[in-house]
């Protein structure tokens, strides 16, 4: 049963590097479905752990070199990238949430890593070096899929740069591209700037931002502070959320209404600000274009897309976990945005592709079951289905299905009744 749920991976996986590759050269090609494969295989983004998945008959150092040097080709994140988010934009829908979030790649001992630059370690709450990553990822509310859209991977000090705001905007207008404007752009309260509006907004960009509360809306007329609207704001409806948090389920009693209001800047756009209250002391607050009335589903619904970003952060810790990015070792800056491309295709390759037909979720199922836990698959899945596709393929081993092809000994034999 390992090997048949193991041939069917490699084959699954020869299929979707082929058709995420398209447009590269066959070397090219084949380095992306060994990488693809390798990160899988050893849940490592270390080209090292790579080129031993392979198991290659030839010296490792040579696997190595090879896909190290093959790994610096700039068109690889361009191909790569449009590709996957060319097959992500067919699953959103008019309402499917666009989930912007923006994280770090903290690299704490590197000193010779291009273009190294000061972040804000997340997790440790503090300052370190290391890299930006934003990505943008589709979601339904009251559902548990997930569908990676955009990431790009960016330094300050990076020839290239221009500035965090035109990194965010080129992902959302990306997307929004490829989507043909479908979808709502959600972005936690770091998003609450001026140059982001200046875009959406006359850009009749459908969003959902978190508000710091500092600055001021236009209600009845008048300018008035958003935390001063939120604190008297009525919230007629209420409802109880468990969310969870490390491992720790924590129960909410929350209140929630809203109230129309405008941006000084814009003020023919009318806009509402849903306000929630019990997360903490200060009122939780949202900017929507989505019109709100008072019916408590419409309102709810606002709420429900707020938490739904909750997930994504989920996310960004399993593809740091499940593939170890923060050990990513590459020393060139192009390199290492390549492999944070190929990262997000490993998890699209999970999240997404095997589960587009039938017959790849009785598969999921299998690869779930291998993926044994302690306490069983947990409700975010996607971390018992990197364990479970790792374990496969460590167990089956023989490397990608498309480099065994290319390495087969030509078939020599004369056919019988060649003329």
């Amino acid at each position: 049963m390992i090997h048949q749920i193991g041939g069917k991976l490699r084959a699954k996986i020869h299929e979707f590097s082929g058709e995420v590759s398209l447009g590269l050269g066959k070397v090219k090609r084949r380095m992306v479905e060994e990488m693809i494969y390798g990160i899988q295989a050893r849940g490592s983004v270390r080209v090292s752990e790579v080129a031993r998945a392979l198991e290659e008959e030839i010296a490792l150092d040579k696997t190595h070199e090879r896909l190290r040097r093959n790994l610096g080709d700039p068109a690889i994140r361009e191909v790569v990238g449009s590709a996957l988010l060319e097959q992500g934009a067919k699953r959103i829908g008019k309402h499917t949430l666009l989930i912007v979030d923006l994280s770090d790649l903290r690299k704490k001992y590197a000193q010779k890593m291009e273009y190294l630059a000061g972040i804000r370690d997340g997790s440790e709450k503090e300052l370190g070096l290391g890299y930006w990553l934003c990505e943008v990822i589709g979601a339904e509310v009251g559902s548990a899929e997930l569908t990676p859209l955009a990431q790009s991977l960016w330094s300050q000090k990076a020839e290239d740069f221009v500035s965090e705001n035109e990194e965010i905007l080129r992902q959302i207008r990306r997307v929004r591209t490829a989507t043909a404007g479908r979808g709502i752009v959600v972005l936690d309260r770091g998003g609450d700037r001026r140059e982001l509006y200046a875009e959406l907004v006359p850009g009749r960009a459908r969003f959902l931002i978190r508000q710091r509360g500092d600055r001021d809306l236009l209600y009845q007329g008048e300018l008035r502070e958003t935390r001063e609207l939120a604190r008297s704001c009525p919230t007629p409806y209420a409802e109880t959320v468990v969310k969870e948090d490390k491992g720790h389920e924590k129960v909410y009693r929350i209140e929630f209404g809203f109230r129309p209001v405008r941006l000084p800047e814009w003020p023919e756009v009318l806009l509402w600000l849903v306000v929630v209250r019990g997360f903490g002391e200060e009122p939780l607050m949202l900017l929507t274009t989505e019109p709100m009335r008072l019916k408590r589903s419409v309102v709810w619904w606002a709420v429900a897309a707020y938490l739904t970003r909750w997930r994504v952060e989920e996310t960004i810790r399993f593809i740091k976990q499940s593939y170890q990015l923060e050990d990513i070792r590459v020393l060139s800056y192009e390199r290492l945005r390549n492999l944070a491309t190929l990262v997000l295709a490993c998890f699209f390759f999970g999240a997404v592709y095997l589960g587009r037909k039938a017959k790849l979720k009785i598969l999921v199922v299998h690869l779930l079951r291998a993926g044994k836990r302690l306490f069983g698959v947990p409700d975010f899945r996607y971390y018992a289905l990197a364990d479970g596709i790792q374990t496969i393929l460590r167990r089956v081993g023989k490397g990608p299905l498309g480099a065994r092809r290319a390495a087969a000994p030509e078939d020599r034999q004369i056919p019988l009744f060649q003329t």
